[in-house]
């Protein structure tokens, strides 16, 4: 299908249903976007394995009791199809004229892909050739997108890329430093994720302040399990922390972050590790959880508060790393109008949001202990009135960008 059949497939009908494809998971949502309002969303979790789970949660009308399935749910196809099932449930079926299209989260977009596209056979084909930069990401995309496919192959299928957003970043910021035929034989430079999450939340900020995304300088925390910051010039992304893969940047909750190139051949020389055993330590068993254990940010503070060393070192170094990027980004702007704190861990934890801003004073930044401690889903100041630079905490939505992406795709 082309872009224009798509489109005129799409006439009349508003509704987008979001796919988050991972290895062993499933997660959707359905979004009316005439009003923005979310219609159900869902998580299929253990895919392929005993004990497979579904919740499902219908939404309209301010929500509803959740559903939950368990039992064996043996691949991507079987979830989709028990994820379409419990919508039809509630009489939002896959086979619904008011179905305009189908979303796809696609980690890896590589330089190709700038902006939302239609998947073609060709476009799968390019995701394809990307796995190698993306070998935990993008086969398990490609899976949802082929399952969505055989379910409806008469819908506009649409991929939005993590990587997008940052392909505005110039290329002395994308470059690595090595030798420029090896790194482009085998695409090797600084791609950046959670760019969905980046664009909705920088152009959220800028309507906190009241002003145009492109008057507004930003520099973006997502701070979750996975981590990563962004200096977004007049709604650009001119620099973000995640380099080739997600592994690079902020310390995050099993992901060292920054690390000297060199530790990786010194693990192989001194301790005889493999490329693939290091892999794993570096992704799955490095950051906080390598520093002290844990990876969820309120057993950290619990413990910090019980007097645990080892979990206040964990913290120091989090927001240590944290303060250079804000730094950092401050420098690569020259002027800031806003530092934003979004995703789990930005948008709940205020120890985190204080102790980051703490002693930046000089650079105009400054957090009001009583805005700070207020709990809240919507977008906010947490900064005193007196202070240079806007402090915000801006709940992201990644599901609704995708959502809105995909459908001013489609409906023209």
């Amino acid at each position: 299908m082309t872009t224009t059949e798509g489109a005129a497939a799409s006439r009349g009908a508003s509704r987008v249903l979001v796919l988050n494809s991972g290895s062993s998971s499933l997660k959707y949502q359905l979004l009316d976007m005439r009003d923005r309002t979310r219609l159900a969303s869902g998580l299929v979790e253990r895919i392929g394995e005993e004990t497979s789970r579904l919740v499902h949660t219908p939404q309209a009308g301010g929500g509803g009791e959740s559903r939950e399935r368990n039992g064996r749910i043996p691949d991507h196809d079987a979830a989709l199809r028990a994820a379409a099932e419990e919508l039809a449930a509630d009489g939002l079926g896959l086979d619904s004229p008011e179905l305009a299209a189908i979303g796809h989260r696609v980690v890896h977009g590589g330089l190709r892909f700038t902006e939302p596209t239609v998947i073609t056979d060709e476009v799968l084909k390019e995701i394809e050739r990307l796995v190698p930069v993306a070998p935990l990401h993008n086969p398990a995309n490609i899976t949802g997108i082929r399952t969505a496919q055989a379910l409806r192959p008469d819908l506009p299928q649409v991929a939005v890329f993590d990587t997008a957003f940052h392909t505005t970043m110039p290329e002395y910021a994308a470059r690595y430093a090595i030798d420029v035929e090896t790194a482009d034989a085998h695409r090797i430079r600084r791609y950046g994720f959670h760019g969905t999450s980046h664009a909705y939340v920088s152009r959220r900020t800028a309507e906190l302040l009241d002003k145009a995304p492109e008057d507004v300088n930003v520099i973006v925390l997502h701070l979750g399990n996975g981590a990563s910051a962004s200096a977004v010039a007049g709604g650009r992304c001119v620099e973000t922390s995640m380099g080739l893969t997600p592994l690079e940047g902020l310390v995050m909750g099993t992901r060292s972050g920054d690390i000297d190139p060199a530790v990786t051949f010194h693990l192989k020389r001194v301790a005889g590790m493999s490329a693939d055993e290091i892999d794993v330590l570096l992704n799955k068993k490095s950051g906080l959880v390598g520093l002290c254990g844990d990876n969820d940010m309120r057993e950290i503070r619990r413990r910090i508060d019980e007097g645990d060393e080892r979990a206040a070192l964990a913290f120091d170094i989090y927001v240590h790393r944290l303060k250079k990027y804000i730094g950092a980004y401050s420098a690569v702007l020259g002027r800031v109008d806003a530092v934003v704190f979004t995703a789990g861990v930005g948008e709940n934890s205020a120890p985190v949001r204080e102790a980051a801003i703490a002693g930046l004073e000089e650079l105009g930044l400054a957090v009001d202990a009583d805005l700070n401690a207020v709990r809240s889903g919507e977008p906010r100041l947490i900064s005193p009135n007196y202070a240079r630079v806007a402090v915000a905490v801006v709940p992201t939505d990644e599901e609704l960008e995708i959502a809105g992406q995909t459908f001013a795709l489609v409906d023209n």
